[in-house]
Formats: structure tokens, C-alpha cells, sequence
């Protein structure tokens, strides 16, 4: 992971400033490499880092450096920049719908004009001929200007700036081998190239959609974990009444009124009132948490159960779910070894082409041969060292095993997750939800009787307590019929209790210490000690030491108390670190970075975004929370974990198809380009030998459709 420079000290903190913004005009990665190098090089930008999957970069910069002269200086570099506190939903969402449409409109053109020159291949002359050459130039004007635009505005965008990128090569044959069809159709000549040029964007389009698809299904993780804080408070006024205030607006040292049932606006320090809490965003347990006068409570946790008075000590983005999501924002920003190589070769491929074009023109020229010729020869070797075979190289073949992987119930959400787990050498386990089901399961419940089972379900139904949910559908699945308790009531992290025929019952916390999750029946004064279990997930052992022989030991890193994880530790023979918040557990990956590991890291609560997010690739389980799932690099839906297993075996196996790919892309590159310079390829040939080959990369990358059975 590369991730923006973080200043740990005090001073170097107070020395600079971080500013974020949305640029959407990103295409590729010479793209990154442009805005990360052209700001580096900036006075004052200490530091820039590109997301790519959000379309987002990260500069941190002295406090004297505006975000105005930013947005300006990356404007410079050839990109459209918005201020993410300007435009904070921005995401380019619709771009990968818009090359949709482009390219369903490029394929239409390309069917119907292919048809049309079928006819003049055969023989059509004269007369019929042109009449078939302007048809095919009325369908492929529209369609060009059209389809083309993703291309045109990005050359435009960088020309402006007296810059180049892939797009100006590509753009400059459309547009040449276009005009050159228009003049040979104007004087009757024998060829036009309408097909070849549309073909040419219809390959180019569907590389980008295909890499598009992949990269939409990575950008919802900070929103999904934003989303637990609540969108305001009731903050109470100096004359005792309360009104209504907008997150954003909550300041330091109001006073909330919380009521049960809601999630907290900011963090604060409570001053009236005692209540549980659900504090599984911190450290992944479900089991509510006792807070009273004097103790905290976080942005993003719920009160469970009596209202309370809560001052704010921090708000907006100063709490701590808004750390969270700056630490896994920070530590989403990944490199794959493929990209950087892209990286470097994008910064060459331009100015190479442009060079070979012009080297081509001027040559033959030079040679004797006439302006015609001689652009038609630089037309062709544009379009034929147009990258469509190595921009399909990649995406075709994620594409293809995500859809494998999914099949089996395995969701690949960024297109480089399946490199980096193809390449991890540690996997690290959340326990709660991962290992285990995260489901407390009583099992005990034939020891007691029916009358204890009627009281049970009585008290277990009247609490929102884990572990009384989990009685009360395990005995509603016996059906149970609830007796009737009265002068009910409720103790946070004490228990449930009432009067049943003159007799006290209550459900409460077991006085004695157990390794299982327990609870006690009283009745009168008879106890009765219940025991649910949260057990582990099927496959877990056979799973692991499935991975073991693929060369990646386990471990576990939870939040869970250390009774808890030594228990599960034990069953499967693993090593396991316990008592970890968010940031230990991001801390504890970085150790194991710093020993050149490479860690996949499984998780499913709130706590584990960071986390997800900060490993090398991650993966959590369909049961996971919202940001959970958004924050990890795929998603697998069933209960077992063997498929954790399986999407390494495929990831490698994708892995062998791209390098394969780009073999075949390069090859092709080596055989044409020499045949273009010496004049024996027409644009139109050019076109159908770049789309050939972009069909063999497709058809190799088939091979991984049954990689995952």
C-alpha cells in the first residue's frame, strides 16, 4: 500500500495542511503518475496521492498553499479538479455508464458499416461503391462524434495544457484516418476506413467499461461508515427546551439529548442518565456496554435503552467514526505491481507513438512517395500500436474469474483485489462474525422446563439484549408460549426481571465465570444457568489449512475479550492477539508490512474498515456490516470459509492468464509495428489486426470461466 504521507508529530502536524479533491478526467495510469509527479514538484505540496478507485486525489501541503491555487495547479496539469468540500458526493458516478452508451452506439455504427463495406470487398464498383462509401460516412460521422468524445475531451483537456497522454495518439489517428476517408470518398477513390475507425473505438471503449465495471464496485466504503452517525441531535437550550440541530452544525460543549433507540450525532461525555450502549464499531462485539454519568460515548453507537444527556467533547470531523474513515481512506490508496508498471510505461507511450508516426510520414516522404501514401502509412501504425490487446489484458481477465469467483459465492469488488491476493503470504482473521457465524446459539435449553422455557421467552422478548433475541427465537422456533410477567423491568448490563405468579423471575448476567456467552434464569430462589455458543463457521479448520498450503499462515487479530479469542485460538491451532481497537489492529498490519508481509486480512464489523482497508487486500463475509463489506476488497456470501481459499487459487491462476495476455499483446506489438513502417498495412488492416489480437487477450482470458470449479 502506498497511502499519503501521515506527520505523526505535533509540530509537523501543525506545519501543514490536507486538502482533497474530485477529479473525474482520470483515465489511466499515466494519468496518476501526471497529477502525483506534477504536484510533488509543486512549492509547498509535501505530499499527493491519486485513489484511482474513487477518482480522488490527497494533498498534504503548507497552510499557505490555498486549495484555490490546488485546484489550479492540477487544472494546469491537464484535469478538471472539483474541492471536495465544494462537492463532497463527487464521484463521477455516471462514467461508467456513459461509456456504456458510447459503446452500444460504437457497436451499432460498427455492425451496419461492416455490412455496407462486406459489399464493396466483394466487387461493388463505381456508382454503388461511393453510394455504399457515404452511407458508411452518414452512419460513422454521428457515431465517431459521439463515441469518440471520451477520447477527444481527453486530448483536448491535455493539449490545452501543452501536455500529451494516451488519448492525444489515439485521437489524432480517429481523426486522420477519418478525414482521409472522407477525401478518398469525396474523389471516388477505392478505399475508405470508416469500419476501421469505429472498430477502433469500439475495442478502446470496451476495455475502459470493462475496467470501469471493476472500479464501481469500490467507492461506497467512507459514505457506508459515515452513515452510522445520525444526522443531528435534539441539543438542549440554556431555557431547558430542546431543538432539533443538523450533525454538521453540533459544537463543542452543547449538550444532547440522546433517546434509546438512536445513534449519537457527535462524541461527548455523558452528565445525566445511565444506559447501554453498542459499541461493536469499536471493538466488535455486539454485547451492549454499561455507560453512566462521567463515562464516553462515540459518534456512531446506540443507545440501547434509556435516554440520556451527553455533552459534546467532538464533533463533525473530529469524531472518531471520522477517524476511522480518514484511516481507511488513507489506507485504501493501493498500487498493484501491474499498475505501476503502467505507471512508468504510460509516461513513454505517447511521445514513442507520436515519434513513430512522424518518423513513418517523414521517411517515406523522404523516400519519394507521395503525401497520400505517406499518411496513410503514419495513419496505420497509429492505429495499429493503439493499446487496445494490453488495456484488455487486464480487465478481461478479472472480469472473467470475478465472475467465476461469484459463481461459487465469492464478490470481487476491485479489479487489482484479484492481484494482491494472488500475491499475499498472510491472512489475519477478525474472530466474532469470521471465524465464528457472529450468532449466539443457546444450547442448553432441554435442561429446562416448560414452565422455565414459557418464563424465558417472556423476559427474552421484552429485552433488545444479543443474547436475549437469541432465546427468544430459538424457543419461538420450539413454540414456546410466553407467560405473563408484570411490573417488567430493565437494568443496562444487569438484566431483565418481573413478577410472575407472586414470584420474582428474572434473566441476568451468570455470577459465575464461564468461557461460553451465559445467562441466568431466576426464579424465586431457584437459578438455572443458561450457555449459548457462538460457533465457528463450517470449513473453518480445513479453510485454514487450506491456505496454510498455499503459503499463507493465520493468525487472529479481534476485539473480543481474551477468554473469548484464546478459546477459538485453540480450536484451530493458530496464533491471536485480543483486546485490539481499530487502530491497534491497523497498527498490527503495519508490523507485519514492515517484515515485507503481504496481508489478507478477513473481517466483518465497523471496527475492521480500517483494517480491510489498510492490509494489502481484504476480504469480509456477506453477514458483515455495510462497512465491512464496502471497506474489504471482496465479499464472500456463504457460511464456510473455504471460499476465502478458493479466491486465491483463482486469484493466482488470473494472475498466470493476464502475464500470458500481455505476452500475446506485446508479440502482437513486435510483428505489426515493423509491417506498418514498411507500408504493407492499410489503416483498415490496421484496424482488424489491432482488433485480433484484442480478441485472442479476450479469448485467453476465457480460459478462467471454470477456474473456480
Amino acid at each position: 500500500m502506498n497511502a499519503s504521507v501521515v506527520l505523526d508529530n505535533l509540530d509537523a502536524d501543525a506545519a501543514c495542511a490536507d486538502s482533497r479533491f474530485a477529479v473525474p478526467t482520470m483515465r489511466c495510469a499515466g494519468c496518476i503518475s501526471k497529477i502525483e509527479r506534477g504536484l510533488v514538484d509543486m512549492p509547498g505540496v509535501i505530499a499527493a496521492r491519486v485513489n484511482f478507485s474513487t477518482k480522488q486525489v490527497a494533498v498534504t501541503h503548507t497552510p499557505e498553499l490555498t486549495e484555490d491555487k490546488l485546484k489550479t495547479a492540477i487544472g494546469s496539469l491537464g484535469f478538471d479538479a472539483q474541492i471536495l468540500a465544494e462537492n463532497p458526493l463527487s464521484e463521477d458516478r455516471g462514467d461508467t455508464k456513459r461509456l456504456l452508451r458510447a459503446l452500444a452506439v460504437a457497436g451499432f455504427g460498427m455492425m451496419n458499416i461492416m455490412l455496407l463495406s462486406v459489399s464493396v470487398w466483394s466487387g461493388a464498383m463505381g456508382v454503388t461503391k461511393d453510394l455504399f462509401h457515404w452511407l458508411s460516412a452518414l452512419i460513422a460521422i454521428p457515431v465517431i462524434a459521439y463515441s469518440g468524445r471520451p477520447f477527444f475531451a481527453s486530448a483536448a483537456m491535455a493539449l490545452r495544457y501543452l501536455r500529451t497522454n494516451m488519448d492525444v495518439p489515439i485521437s489524432v489517428g480517429i481523426i486522420l484516418a477519418t478525414g482521409l476517408s472522407l477525401f478518398e470518398t469525396a474523389n471516388s477513390g477505392p478505399h475508405a476506413y470508416f469500419d476501421g475507425v469505429v472498430m477502433l473505438i469500439f475495442f478502446l471503449l470496451a476495455g475502459r467499461v470493462l475496467d470501469g465495471m471493476m472500479r464501481d464496485r469500490a467507492r461506497e466504503g467512507i459514505s457506508a461508515l459515515l452513515k452510522q452517525t445520525a444526522s443531528g441531535a435534539m441539543i438542549v437550550q440554556s431555557d431547558g427546551t430542546s431543538r432539533w440541530t443538523k450533525a454538521g452544525e453540533i459544537e463543542v460543549g452543547m449538550v444532547m439529548q440522546v433517546a434509546a433507540g438512536e445513534n449519537l450525532a457527535a462524541d461527548g461525555i455523558i452528565i445525566e442518565g445511565r444506559s447501554g450502549f453498542d459499541f461493536s464499531l469499536l471493538t466488535g462485539e455486539s454485547e451492549p456496554q454499561l455507560r453512566g454519568e462521567g463515562d464516553e460515548v462515540l459518534a456512531g453507537t446506540m443507545n440501547l435503552s434509556t435516554p440520556v444527556q451527553v455533552r459534546v467533547t467532538a464533533a463533525g470531523q473530529d469524531t472518531s467514526i471520522s477517524d476511522i474513515a480518514r484511516l481507511m481512506d488513507e489506507a485504501g490508496q493501493h498500487r498493484s505491481f501491474h499498475v505501476r508498471v503502467a505507471d512508468r510505461a504510460a509516461r513513454y507511450y505517447a511521445p514513442a507513438v507520436h515519434c513513430l508516426a512522424l518518423l513513418a510520414f517523414v521517411g517515406w516522404m523522404l523516400a519519394g512517395a507521395g503525401w497520400h501514401q505517406a499518411l496513410l502509412i503514419a495513419v496505420a501504425v497509429l492505429i495499429i500500436t493503439c493499446p487496445c490487446a494490453l488495456g484488455l489484458a487486464v480487465p478481461a481477465a478479472q472480469v472473467v474469474a470475478s465472475g467465476a469467483l461469484m459463481r461459487k459465492g465469492v464478490l470481487i469488488k476491485d479489479g487489482s483485489a484479484l492481484e494482491r491476493l494472488a500475491e499475499a503470504d498472510r491472512v489475519v482473521f477478525d474472530k466474532t462474525g469470521t471465524l465464528t457465524m457472529g450468532q449466539a446459539v443457546p444450547d442448553n435449553l432441554d435442561s429446562l422446563s416448560a414452565e422455565q422455557k414459557s418464563v424465558v421467552l417472556a423476559l427474552a422478548q421484552s429485552s433488545r439484549h444479543p443474547l436475549s433475541k437469541a432465546l427468544t427465537k430459538a424457543l419461538r422456533l420450539q413454540n414456546i408460549t410466553p407467560v405473563k410477567i408484570t411490573a417488567m423491568s430493565e437494568i443496562p448490563g444487569e438484566g431483565i426481571s418481573g413478577d410472575w405468579s407472586g414470584q420474582p423471575v428474572s434473566l441476568s448476567r451468570a455470577e459465575q465465570v464461564s468461557e461460553t456467552l451465559t445467562t441466568q434464569l431466576t426464579m424465586g430462589d431457584a437459578t438455572q444457568i443458561i450457555t449459548l455458543t457462538d460457533g465457528l463457521r463450517p470449513n473453518a479448520h480445513s479453510a485454514i489449512v487450506m491456505l496454510d498450503q498455499l503459503g499463507l499462515p493465520a493468525s487472529i487479530l479481534s476485539g473480543d475479550n481474551v477468554q473469548a479469542v484464546a478459546t477459538i485460538s485453540q480450536k484451530l491451532g493458530i496464533l491471536a492477539q485480543a483486546n485490539a481497537r481499530p487502530e491497534d489492529k491497523v497498527a498490527a498490519i503495519d508490523r507485519l508490512r514492515a517484515q515485507g508481509h503481504k496481508v489478507l486480512m478477513v473481517g466483518d464489523g465497523m471496527n475492521d474498515g480500517p483494517a480491510l482497508a489498510a492490509a494489502y487486500v481484504s476480504i469480509a463475509p456477506g453477514s458483515a456490516s455495510d462497512v465491512g463489506q464496502q471497506a474489504a476488497d471482496a465479499v464472500f456470501t456463504s457460511d464456510s470459509l473455504t471460499p476465502v481459499a478458493l479466491a486465491v487459487q483463482v486469484a493466482r491462476r488470473t494472475m498466470q492468464i493476464v502475464r500470458q495476455n500481455f505476452g500475446l499483446a506485446i508479440g502482437y506489438n513486435i510483428l505489426a509495428v515493423p509491417l506498418a513502417l514498411a507500408g504493407l498495412v492499410t489503416p483498415l488492416i490496421a484496424a482488424i489486426a489491432m482488433s485480433t489480437s484484442s480478441l485472442i487477450v479476450v479469448g485467453n482470458a476465457l480460459r478462467l470461466y471454470r477456474a473456480a470449479k
